[in-house]
């Protein structure tokens, strides 16, 4: 065999196939989407530190030391103006004149198949550039999770990927983000297995992993390798017995997550209720802040500089309760009125203080058992942070990365996961989904509720049905129901219009007493359909219909208003066919459907 033979054979050949893997190609794409992600995350912070400047005159991570410098009138003006102009941007450019955040990728992912928009979220992220560097009281994490995520849906888009390709780049965009704001590739890519995506098949595992990593990387480069708080050299776990003390600040956590949200949602309910255009509530919100921050500057911004505070012991006992009161506020009107950005900032601050207060009462009743209110104070960041996120994994996980500290890790899994459950319990959902329900957008059933979306009725739908008039006498259709399929004729009436159903339960006496049949026709012994679908609906819509008749056959329209009859939906048909759509997913999230199933939308 010729030499250049073989070295097609063994070498080129191989390389086409290898180079043609979807693994090896996610894998490269996952370097993009992660180093585009973290150039994206240190562009937004920049954004938001050249706001400051130009409406405050300074650009510092110190916001609160910044703030107690200006005049009051600057304090209150500047956030209410800023308000004003958030509002008018968000009304006239983002889909519904509203935020969009981290709940808009958790429905992306869910339901519509991983698709976003990049316009969107790069007006998105303006917005909550904007609201943070006037001082809204919100979190800059969130808005870096949905433009990461917006940047590998773009790209999944224009290579024409397929629904789970696009879900695991979706996911690549999230973990670079969170990796690239916090310094933490293992929970920026838990975060996005956990919360986004939903599963840990390698074949999103990895190309998520790889991002995760590539956005760590692009953050350390621009800002070098230092955690995202200032930490103390180290914490000691004095005793078991303090392992009680943490549990008990993990139910102290929930209290505090549980109010958080419930102020927001609140706050929301209030604001749509006020006879304003929905664009000026921020200017009203901003106004509020603004009075807030008078008394407490700390409010201002994503607050590190505060939280950094509280790590090192430098606040009184009686300030940290203020500020878990004043952010608590702070947060819950910026957002209510309808500022742009996300909770996992606010977060961390409330759970910071609600710790530390913890600490310094849990010191001073016992002294020598205590690990130091800087313990305290990381522990009630992880527990408060993972309720309200509804992510202990990465939450926990994050902690450990920021610390380094595996005693102390210990102590958080133990304080997240006692406020995780006890806030799941009491309140039943995290923010994020419960923003989502808020909307009227459900996810509860996650991604198989996406796939019960995308199957139509008319897929499935059986054209087979036997059909009477109205007129029909009472013989025809004792004799029209021994043949009919699944034992029921439909009465069609006027236009082909459906106008009833007729079994042989509903025939009753009719049914073998023929005495009456020149008086009776099908019109006297039908009964009213009890429910239809139309041929536009999905599987999810059948599902609620057979759990609301319990009718194993229903009648497909052409839509309501005609009732024009098309055909039936059998239930064992729409079950079989979500199992096909289920087998099918959970195969090419293991990697074992063929590569043009995978790749590329039929």
């Amino acid at each position: 065999m010729r030499p250049s033979r073989v070295l097609r054979k063994r070498v080129v050949i191989p390389l086409r196939r290898f180079g043609r893997n979807d693994q090896v190609v996610l894998s490269v794409l996952a370097v993009v989407i992660g180093a585009a992600a973290g150039g994206a995350a240190i562009a937004f912070r920049d954004a938001i530190g050249g706001i400051q400047w130009l409406v405050y005159g300074f650009s510092s991570e110190a916001v609160a030391t910044e703030i107690g410098k200006l005049p009051w009138w600057q304090v209150l003006v500047v956030p209410t103006l800023g308000g004003l102009a958030v509002g008018l941007f968000i009304r006239y450019t983002l889909p519904d004149g509203r935020p969009q955040g981290v709940p808009h990728v958790i429905e992306a992912s869910a339901l519509l198949d991983g698709r976003m928009s990049l316009t969107t979220g790069i007006r998105a992220a303006i917005a909550s550039a904007a609201s943070i560097g006037v001082g809204a009281s919100v979190g800059r994490e969130g808005p870096v999770v949905h433009l990461g995520a917006s940047l590998g849906s773009w790209l999944a888009k224009r290579l024409h990927l397929g629904r789970v390709l696009a879900r695991t780049l979706l996911g690549c965009g999230v973990a670079a983000g969170v990796a690239a704001s916090f310094n933490a590739p293992i929970a920026g890519a838990f975060f996005a297995l956990e919360v986004v995506v939903g599963h840990y098949a390698l074949s999103a595992f990895a190309p998520i992993v790889i991002a995760s990593v590539t956005g760590t990387l692009i953050s350390r480069a621009h800002y070098g390798d230092f955690p995202a708080f200032i930490l103390p050299e180290n914490w000691l776990i004095v005793s078991f017995w303090e392992f009680p003390a943490f549990a008990l600040l993990g139910l102290v956590s929930a209290a505090a997550a549980i109010i958080f949200m419930r102020s927001i949602m609140f706050t929301e309910d209030v604001v749509a209720k006020l006879p304003i255009p929905s664009w000026s509530a921020p200017a009203f919100g901003g106004l509020l802040l603004g009075a807030i921050a008078l008394a407490f500057p700390q409010v201002v911004g994503v607050g590190y500089e505060a939280t950094d505070a509280a790590l090192s012991d430098l606040y009184p006992l009686w300030l940290l309760f203020a500020l878990i009161v004043a952010k608590t506020a702070a947060t819950a009107i910026c957002l209510g009125s309808g500022f742009a950005g996300g909770v996992f900032s606010p977060s961390l601050f409330i759970g910071a203080m609600v710790g530390g207060a913890f600490g310094v009462i849990a010191t001073q009743a016992f002294p020598d058992l205590s690990s130091g209110h800087g313990a305290y104070t990381m522990i009630g960041m992880g527990a408060v942070t993972g309720a309200v996120l509804g992510a202990p994994i990465s939450t926990i996980l994050m902690i450990f990365e920021l610390t380094n500290d595996y005693e102390l890790t210990i102590a958080v899994m133990l304080a997240t996961v006692i406020a995780s459950v006890v806030t799941q319990q009491v309140h039943g959902r995290s923010f994020f989904v419960w923003q989502l329900e808020r909307r009227g957008v459900s996810v509860r059933g996650g991604h198989q509720t996406g796939l019960m979306r995308r199957i139509k009725i008319s897929s499935v739908m059986d054209n087979r049905f036997s059909s009477v008039g109205l007129d029909t006498p009472i013989a025809e259709v004792r004799l029209k129901l021994q043949s009919a399929p699944w034992g029921e004729l439909f009465v069609i009436g006027a236009e082909e219009k459906l106008c009833g159903v007729i079994t042989y339960a509903d025939l009753h006496e009719a049914a073998f007493d023929t005495s009456h049949d020149s008086e009776l026709t099908a019109a006297d012994v039908a009964r009213a359909v009890p429910a239809v679908l139309q041929i536009g609906d999905h599987l999810e819509a059948a599902v609620k219909v057979y759990n609301l008749t319990g009718e194993p056959h229903v009648p497909v329209v052409a839509d309501k208003q005609s009732m024009l009859m098309r055909g039936l939906a059998h239930e064992h048909e729409v079950m079989l066919a979500y199992q096909r759509a289920l087998d099918t997913a959970r195969a090419e999230e293991r990697g074992e459907a063929t590569s043009s199933r995978r790749r590329y939308k039929a």
